[in-house]
């Protein structure tokens, strides 16, 4: 059961509810979003029925979500959730290019990506400084230096960043700095950051794991809309499955489908769920013809010469070129790019 409150609703009115809902035993989780505050109760629905929730002051109506998720799930949201990374929206409105470094190496090599991603027409940059990596001996970030590095690309090229969290302890740090949160692949199902990262209020980019259904994803971002922050923005990055061609199977059904359950914003990493630079533009191409919100792109000045996933890596020449090839395509579905 799920609670949604008027925009008018008072701090008063919505602690009366949850007040109301612990009375029964029950826990309140609140949501605040730019429209409605929408509360999600927990615990024996029985007992809910009892409390006069539609006579309360604030309470605008009351909806029964029979799914797993209920604060993503579009029976709570009929209209899809569009959330704003700085000033960027992403949403089903318009179409966003988002590119950068897999990873910042250096100032030099930060600075070369996130430009020739904005001449490309990004207006979010990607840029890791945490990597979780599957070898131990591999590069692993350059951690708060690195933060430092994107700060100073966002001043350059005036757009927003999103930055990888692999721990709790790193979150209220990335938070006080980075436009966007984003929990990686690795940990889509570590609950305990998934908790943190949604009491930050900070927009969250939530990319499914290697072999999670698209229930369990949605279930993951759950974990962060019950924490209050309902500015989530879901990543699709392809799935392991037994065709070793590509690095994972990119799954646009699956994205798709997510559309479908969840008001929130959906978008693809065709960088890596290929894993192969040649593979990245007619994947991002399908990506936007099927839909996708937004597509996010791996940018290297020397690939060759990458500390992280160089192989998916475009150029600056290539990412220009796919800049074009997207914006023709998005206008041919109806989707103008964001600029």
């Amino acid at each position: 059961m799920v609670v949604v409150m008027k925009q008018e609703a008072s701090d008063a009115d919505i602690e009366a509810v949850a007040e109301k809902v612990r009375a029964a035993g029950g826990e309140a989780f609140v949501s605040r979003g730019t429209v409605h505050t929408i509360i999600g109760l927990v615990g024996d629905t029985a007992r809910f029925q009892t409390i006069p929730f539609k006579q309360m002051p604030g309470v605008d109506h009351v909806i029964q979500v029979g799914k797993p998720y209920k604060m993503v799930a579009r029976d709570l949201h009929p209209e899809t959730t569009t959330v704003k990374v700085g000033t960027t929206p992403v949403g089903r409105d318009s179409f966003t290019i988002i590119a950068g470094p897999c990873a910042v190496e250096s100032a030099d090599q930060a600075f070369a990506a996130t430009r020739a991603a904005k001449a490309a027409g990004a207006t979010i940059l990607r840029g890791d400084v945490y990597k979780p990596r599957t070898s131990p001996y591999s590069f692993q970030g350059l951690g708060e230096l690195g933060l430092e590095i994107l700060a100073e690309c966002r001043r350059d090229t005036g757009l927003p960043i999103i930055v990888e969290v692999v721990d709790v302890s790193q979150v209220e740090h990335v938070a006080e700095i980075a436009d966007c949160i984003r929990v990686g692949t690795r940990n889509a199902q570590n609950f305990e950051l998934l908790k943190e990262v949604g009491q930050t209020h900070k927009p969250v980019m939530l990319k499914r794991g290697l072999a999670m259904t698209v229930e369990e994803w949605l279930q993951a971002a759950e974990y962060v809309a019950q924490r209050g922050n309902s500015e989530i923005i879901l990543c699709e990055r392809g799935i392991r499955t037994f065709e070793p061609s590509t690095r994972n199977t990119l799954d646009l059904a699956g994205m798709a489908v997510a559309q479908r359950e969840t008001h929130l914003p959906v978008i693809v990493d065709p960088s890596h769920a290929v894993g192969k630079h040649d593979l990245v533009a007619p994947m991002s191409l399908a990506s936007v013809a099927a839909g996708a919100d937004a597509v996010m792109i791996d940018v290297h000045a020397d690939p060759d010469q990458a500390l992280c996933d160089g192989p998916q890596a475009l150029t600056p020449d290539e990412m220009m070129l796919l800049g074009r090839e997207l914006e023709a395509v998005a206008a041919a579905v109806g989707r103008p790019v964001n600029h």
